[in-house]
């Protein structure tokens, strides 16, 4: 227990052992009830927007969703109350998103037209990262946001080529079919061929001549052809990226490297392996 510690009242301390602590009974009780108030009022906010139910249960929802903002709000000024570091809290991606997840609610009092932003309250979904302890994997995250950085240069090549198709594909279908087949300008053609080419088919638009259905068909079999492109490109360099990361974990005993971003410990010597 630090010096900042043992001058904290015991209230203090509880208050943080409980909000904070995970480990402990109370904290564990603590981060249940608090996932179940975010999922609750999050299911609040989904279910408001459907008419029939806004009209029957509007006002019973708005209670509810003030409810929540009130114990969320408590929450909030409680997890400042008992911070060893107010400002580093009030400040960190946590403390930023827990302030903006109850700010709205208060800003519509105040500003009528802020009634738009009320949808900001989804943000509270993000608390849930702090309850399941999800951040331990943004160390994955990080190796595919980098394999989408490092292939961004190839997947634009790939977006261009299939650009042109498109381009190409939707002057032969104006050509083909024409204004009295719905085809009324080659912008028209271009939105059939997209939809055509990514295998969505919405059906509004269909040709009707035996030329354009075939090459309407053409175009499905492309659509299926350059699906597969941009994901091996992202597989590649994803699998080179997870290479890359394992050989700059050393061991600081026997050198060895290529250990994965979750080992503990090297799987030469068995030492403990420096936290990524």
């Amino acid at each position: 227990m630090n010096t900042e510690e043992k001058a904290d009242s015991p209230l203090k301390q509880t208050l943080r052992s409980v909000i904070f602590g995970t480990e402990t009974p109370a904290g564990k009780r603590f981060d249940i009830a608090l996932m179940i108030c975010i999922v609750l009022s999050v299911t609040l906010i989904f279910i408001d927007t459907i008419g029939t139910i806004h009209e029957q249960y509007g006002d019973y929802i708005r209670i509810g969703e003030w409810t929540f903002t009130v114990i969320f709000t408590v929450e909030y000024i409680l997890r400042l109350y008992c911070s060893l570091n107010r400002l580093h809290y009030a400040r960190s991606f946590f403390g930023v998103v827990d302030l903006v997840s109850i700010l709205p609610s208060y800003l519509g009092l105040i500003f009528p037209g802020a009634n738009l932003a009320l949808a900001i309250r989804v943000l509270r979904l993000f608390r849930v990262f702090r309850v399941l302890k999800l951040l331990r994997y943004l160390s994955d995250g990080n190796i595919l946001l980098k394999a989408m950085i490092l292939s961004s240069r190839k997947v634009f090549l790939f977006f261009f080529s299939v650009s042109l198709i498109i381009m190409v594909l939707s002057v032969i279908m104006y050509v083909v079919e024409g204004p009295v087949n719905g085809f009324t300008s080659i912008p028209k053609s271009m939105y059939w061929t997209i939809v055509t080419i990514t295998t969505v088919g919405y059906g509004d638009i269909t040709p009707q001549t035996t030329l354009g259905q075939g090459i309407a068909a053409l175009t499905m079999l492309i659509g299926y052809s350059i699906i597969a492109i941009p994901t091996g490109i992202l597989t590649a360099e994803i699998s080179n990226e997870m290479v890359r990361t394992r050989d700059l974990r050393k061991c600081n005993n026997c050198g060895k490297k290529g250990h994965d971003n979750d080992a503990e410990y090297c799987n030469h010597c068995g030492s403990e392996l420096e936290k990524l």
